[in-house]
C-alpha cells in the first residue's frame, strides 16, 4: 500500500471541507429562499385555541400620556417628583424625572410602580399588609411606600405607574391615580 504525503493529506482534507460547506450553504440558502412547509407542531393563533392566552398590553404613547398627566398633576402643586410606567411583566415602559426632582426619586418610582402592578393594588393598600407579611419587604424590586397605582383592564393589571419625590407618599400616590385617571380620557 502506498503511504500518502502529509501534504496530500492536507490538500484532501481542504477540498473535503469546502465541498462539505459549499453544500451545506447551499442547502441552508435553498431552505431560506423557499418558505417553509407547516410542520405538525405549528400552533394556531386564534382565540379557539386554549393553550394560548390574550393579554392587554398598554402602549408606549398611552404610557406617555400617563406619565405626563402624573408629573402635571404634581407641578400644579409645586411637587419635584419622578414617574415610572411598567407593563404588566414590571418592565419599564419610560421614566420622566421632572425638573428638581431628587436622585432617589427615579429609582423609588420604578420600584412603586413594579410592587402596584405585581400584587394589582395602590401601594399605600399593600404597605398596611406589611403588619401580616413582614418579609413581602424582602422581595428584590418590590417598594411597600405610598405611590405606587396599577392600571387594570376589567379588573387585571396591564401596567403600574409610580411616583415618588413628594414629601408624603399620599400626594405621590395622588399623583400616581391622575396619571391612571388620564387613561380613561
Amino acid at each position: 500500500m502506498k503511504k500518502i504525503s502529509l501534504r496530500t493529506r492536507v490538500l484532501t482534507g481542504a477540498v473535503a471541507a469546502a465541498a462539505l460547506g459549499a453544500g451545506t450553504f447551499g442547502a441552508m440558502s435553498a431552505n431560506a429562499s423557499a418558505p417553509a412547509a407547516a410542520s405538525a407542531t405549528t400552533v394556531k393563533a386564534d382565540t379557539a385555541n386554549r393553550n394560548l392566552q390574550q393579554s392587554t398590553h398598554l402602549t408606549v404613547d398611552a404610557a406617555s400620556k400617563a406619565a405626563q398627566a402624573a408629573l402635571d398633576a404634581a407641578e400644579k402643586e409645586n411637587q419635584r417628583v419622578a414617574v415610572a410606567v411598567v407593563d404588566r411583566n414590571g418592565n419599564t415602559i419610560l421614566t420622566l424625572r421632572g425638573d428638581g426632582a431628587g436622585p432617589q426619586a427615579y429609582e423609588s418610582a420604578e420600584k412603586k410602580a413594579y410592587t402596584a402592578v405585581s400584587w394589582n393594588a395602590p401601594t399605600s393598600e399593600l404597605a398596611k399588609r406589611l403588619a401580616q407579611a413582614p418579609n413581602l419587604k424582602d422581595i428584590p424590586g418590590t417598594l411597600f411606600l405610598a405611590g405606587g397605582a396599577p392600571v387594570q383592564v376589567k379588573g387585571a393589571p396591564v401596567a403600574g405607574i409610580g411616583v415618588a419625590g413628594a414629601p408624603s407618599g399620599d400626594l405621590d400616590e395622588k399623583f400616581a391615580a391622575a396619571g391612571v385617571a388620564a387613561l380613561a380620557k
